[in-house]
């Protein structure tokens, strides 16, 4: 099966956990490991979210008075080298015949979408409360509550398609395994003189990978995280992890906007365009869930109510 997999920035870095790069190395090593044992059955596209990385570079960027701030679509390319970079590197060492290559990917967005207006999108690291809201008074962030913590938010418009498109195609028709869509990829728009221009947002890196994987005509999409399974009831005694479910099913339950939401649509659309599985978990489960034994599935054969773990 061809499958892109979509891991989340935090599944680089974990939740509170120092933005250092050894922590950010070993981690990526790991997940070397659990998407080398999908590749090794499959066909893999790899995408990653960028949110504790390019959040980093602007409270670096910022630390530098002497120059103006580098725009937020920069950042996001820089972090698809950085991040692309530290992935070739481990996936060789897991797989030392495999052919892999990092493409910067760029993704088209519209300078009207109303995300623009309702920032959203998680990125930097997490401050307590107190820290959260003197960024807001100093810096002129918005600041949103993230579990336990607080983060900065940006606007996060919907991916309409990915520019590289054709390129990426060619790289897996060749057998190679790609890197892509990092960080959901560079937001761009296009001027009525058919310029490209770079806006001011980090697009969903769940929802782009929904569009390169329908692109791509993919047979599996599988959105990694930190959490083992989409829940009900999330952090309460009652919490139940759901196993599978047709995507109308997740639909009536609803999710988290900020969290969970994303990742549960992103599934679900790939599924009702064509897709055979959607899947979600943790990376560690990654052959597990495509197999239907770990996580969540969403899928059109799915049959009879939701089921759980």
């Amino acid at each position: 099966m061809l499958v892109v997999i979509a891991l989340g920035g935090n599944a680089i870095l974990q939740r509170g956990e120092p933005l250092e790069s050894e922590n950010q190395k070993r981690n990526i090593e790991k997940a070397a490991k659990a998407i080398a044992k999908v590749a090794k059955e499959h066909t893999v596209v790899l995408t990653h979210g960028n949110g504790p990385q390019v959040g980093l570079l602007a409270l670096q960027n910022e630390a530098y008075a002497d120059v103006s701030n580098y725009p937020l679509d920069v950042l996001g390319a820089q972090t698809q080298g950085m991040i692309g970079y530290e992935f070739e590197k481990a996936l060789r060492n897991e797989l030392p015949q495999a052919n892999i290559a990092s493409l910067l990917t760029q993704t088209v967005v519209d300078s009207s979408d109303p995300a623009f207006a309702d920032p959203d999108k998680f990125v930097g690291p997490t401050y307590s409360q107190e820290q959260a809201t003197n960024l807001a008074r100093t810096k002129g962030y918005f600041v949103k509550a993230d579990g336990d913590y607080f983060r900065r938010v940006v606007p996060s418009p919907m991916p309409k398609s990915i520019i590289e498109l054709n390129s990426i195609k060619q790289l897996v028709d060749s057998g190679t395994m790609v890197i892509c869509t990092g960080g959901g990829g560079v937001p761009v728009t296009q001027d009525t003189d058919g310029k490209w221009q770079g806006v001011e947002a980090v697009v969903d890196k769940d929802r782009s990978s929904t569009v390169l994987a329908k692109d791509l005509k993919a047979d599996a999409l599988l959105v990694l995280t930190d959490v083992a399974a989409v829940a009900i009831n999330w952090g309460q005694p009652d919490q139940k992890n759901i196993k599978s479910a047709t995507p109308e099913q997740m639909d009536e339950i609803g999710f988290a906007a900020g969290s969970m939401g994303p990742k549960v649509e992103a599934a679900g659309d790939f599924v009702r365009n064509g897709g055979k599985i959607g899947g979600i978990g943790s990376l560690d489960d990654a052959l597990d869930i495509i197999n239907g034994v770990a996580g969540t599935t969403i899928s059109a054969d799915h049959k009879g109510d939701v089921s759980y773990h």
